[in-house]
Formats: C-alpha cells, sequence, structure tokens
C-alpha cells in the first residue's frame, strides 16, 4: 500500500522560507583565501606613503561599509548580509596580505570584487592601510 501526503497550508510555506534561506546561510560560511594566495608577496610592504595612499582609499571606498575605525559598523553596512568584516579582528589581521589581496581582488557578495576596478598597487596599498586598523 502506498501513502501519499501533500504537504499544504503553514507546512509549505516553512518549508519554502527555509529553502530560500540556504543561499544566505552559505554566504555566512567563512570566506578562506585559496592557499596558493598566501604566496602572494606585497610589493608595498612597510612603504609609508603606500598606508597613506591606502588610507585615502579606505575613506573613499571603504568606510561606508566597514566604518571610520575598520569595526563593520558602516552606515551601509547595516543591511548587509553578510554584515562587513571587523577588519581590526585578530582572525582578519592574521590573514597573509596575499589572502587580503585575493579577497579583494575576487570579492564575494555583498563585497565588491575590484580586479577591474581597482589596479594592483592601490589594492596593495589598502592592505597596508588596512594593517594599521589593529592598533
Amino acid at each position: 500500500m502506498k501513502i501519499t501526503k501533500t504537504l499544504s497550508g503553514p507546512i509549505t510555506l516553512t518549508v519554502l522560507l527555509l529553502l530560500l534561506a540556504i543561499p544566505s546561510v552559505k554566504s555566512q560560511e567563512k570566506w578562506e583565501a585559496p592557499e596558493s594566495a598566501d604566496k602572494l608577496t606585497n610589493p608595498l610592504k612597510n612603504d609609508a606613503s603606500a598606508v597613506a595612499n591606502g588610507k585615502r582609499t579606505y575613506k573613499m571606498l571603504c568606510v561606508i561599509c566597514h566604518g571610520a575605525k575598520g569595526k563593520g559598523d558602516g552606515m551601509g553596512g547595516a543591511g548587509l548580509t553578510p554584515k562587513p568584516t571587523d577588519l581590526t579582528n585578530t582572525d582578519v589581521q592574521a590573514q597573509t596580505d596575499g589572502a587580503l589581496f585575493w579577497k579583494l581582488t575576487e570579492g564575494r557578495s555583498p563585497m565588491a570584487s575590484y580586479k577591474s576596478a581597482m589596479p594592483e598597487k592601490k589594492r596593495w596599498e589598502l592592505i597596508n592601510y588596512i594593517r594599521t586598523l589593529k592598533k
């Protein structure tokens, strides 16, 4: 004997909502750069002018979501999922410059990709500035 039951009403709605939520749950997963990114070397490491340039770029492009001090509390990030990363966090600061460069280059929704929007040198400058946020 075969018994078939059709979902209807509140149960169907609940199942549908859970299925729709799966992409946002997936986007909350930890964002890891590939191991190959760790091998990238920052050509501007310890360059004071690169930090100053990176700060200017940060103020123009990043502060809206990541906040003035990099805490991930910018006005533009309030409605984003996942929330903007706290760049002062020890987990972020422990990543290699290459991993951060890869993330800036590739992006991941809602974080923009800067592969074609920002020259490599500007991305390295931005990383140098992000390193100052841990202090």
